[in-house]
């Protein structure tokens, strides 16, 4: 989707990662060859423009669609920023992520193997901070073309790092290690995968929504660009089988600056729930634990009426 945000927290999270990150022509971009801020941009983040992205209610309201469910019934599960740099030399080990290969992310966010095609557990996310001429580095992505599109016939096992399969990320040494000693896998992943894969022609402020059990990769950038992208997950509040790739939020209210709390007197319940809060009318609600929230976040001005009410109807 294309203008779902505000172009100001767009502009304004680009700028903010923009001071942290190297730039492009820097030596220090070197070192960023993995996912991640390396805790920078990690939600609670000093960022409030990550944050604001991070509980957008247009964000939170088109997963929800997604989803089928309301937005009470959300869960963040991660909300991080990081980088990606075009460079010239060629991968240098199994885990670069410059040129990916194929795959699914469901591995590294449970520990099961994602349900159903009709019951999707969460939604993934990727927004981007620059448009696709400047950097390139496209997601590829591979379309499910209705239930009997063998690429989407499970069980998904067919990629390093799962089934046996060690861990590579690089796709010519994830491809030449499956040629080797799965052949079968590599061959369906040739026709089935690498064969129909399309770019995400994406634009600054583009939000690509896609889901555990989506066949996808990055592609590399063009040398010398630098393509900043916020990755996020939301689930079911059922669904307790995706795991949270954080340090828990509350880990956070440890900072001196208290903007924790801060961000929890004042977004709305809506907001709190997606952080794990219960919602107004919840059975942990009673006058005993409004009066402690009450008291616990009074500094910054929490308004709890709702909550109130709800315990009075």
């Amino acid at each position: 989707m294309h203008d779902l945000l505000p172009e100001e927290q767009i502009s304004a999270l680009a700028a903010d990662a923009a001071k942290i990150f190297p730039k492009p022509d820097s030596t220090d971009a070197a070192a960023f060859k993995n996912f991640g801020s390396e805790q920078r941009f990690v939600f609670p983040s000093r960022s409030q423009a990550a944050n604001a992205i991070t509980l957008a209610p247009e964000l939170l309201r088109a997963v929800a669609d997604l989803l089928g469910v309301s937005i009470l019934d959300l869960r963040l599960t991660q909300s991080d920023v990081w980088p990606k740099y075009g460079r010239l030399e060629t991968s240098t080990n199994d885990y670069d992520n410059d040129d990916q290969r194929i795959h699914c992310d469901y591995p590294n966010h449970m520990l099961v193997h994602p349900p159903a095609w009709h019951r999707p557990a969460a939604v993934e996310i990727i927004i981007y901070f620059c448009h696709r001429e400047e950097a390139e580095g496209a997601t590829a992505v591979v379309p499910r073309e209705g239930e009997s599109d063998p690429a989407y016939c499970g069980p998904i096992v067919q990629t390093p790092g799962v089934s046996g399969v060690p861990y590579i990320n690089d796709k010519a040494r994830a491809e030449a290690h499956l040629a080797e000693h799965a052949p079968e896998k590599a061959e369906f992943r040739e026709h089935n995968l690498y064969a129909r894969e399309v770019l995400a022609d994406y634009r600054k402020g583009s939000v690509l929504f896609y889901r555990h059990d989506t066949w996808h990769r990055g592609t590399p950038l063009k040398q010398g660009a630098r393509r900043i992208v916020q990755n996020l997950t939301y689930r079911r509040a059922d669904a307790e089988w995706v795991n949270t790739l954080h340090p828990g939020w509350s880990w956070s209210m440890y900072h001196p600056s208290q903007f924790v709390e801060q961000l929890i007197a004042t977004i709305s319940c809506e907001q709190r729930t997606v952080l794990g809060i219960p919602p107004p009318g919840h059975d942990y609600w009673d006058q005993q634990t409004i009066t402690a929230m009450e008291a616990r976040y009074a500094a910054w001005g929490i308004d709890m009426s709702p909550y109130k009410s709800a315990l009075i109807n």
